[in-house]
């Protein structure tokens, strides 16, 4: 499709530790840093979501979750600072090999996603 790698998100599930599970989502290229998750879900013992909890939250197979409408009311969903001024971003549709093509602005606002610095340790996490 002609796009980075930056431009393919990453979509996450982290369990909080709380009994809660959060929507993460970062460019293709990066790698969240645990310490910046642990400070904006306000807990210490965030890990991945196992393959199971995936399914029981999303009802999808890791590979293809789309990043909105799947979440209950007051499910948190973060996305990373770093690609929101990308011109055009690509997330799962739930199916495997197919993609949704979608704005940064449109998919805060479809997933109702938090803007935060996930990925940088010398930026601010609230941007």
């Amino acid at each position: 499709m002609g796009l980075k790698e930056h431009q393919a998100i990453k979509t996450l599930i982290f369990d909080t530790g709380m009994e809660e599970r959060v929507l993460v989502m970062v460019g293709g290229d990066q790698n969240v840093i645990s310490g910046n998750l642990k400070k904006i879900v306000s807990s210490r013992n965030i890990q991945l979501a196992s393959l199971i909890q995936v399914i029981q939250t999303t009802g999808d197979n890791v590979g293809s979750i789309p990043p909105f409408s799947w979440q209950p009311e007051g499910y948190r969903s973060f996305l990373d600072s770093d690609i929101i001024n990308e011109s055009i971003l690509t997330v799962g549709a739930g199916i495997w090999g197919n993609e949704i093509l979608i704005t940064p602005i449109n998919l805060v606002n479809a997933s109702q996603a938090i803007v935060v610095n996930l990925t940088h340790r010398e930026k601010p996490i609230f941007p």
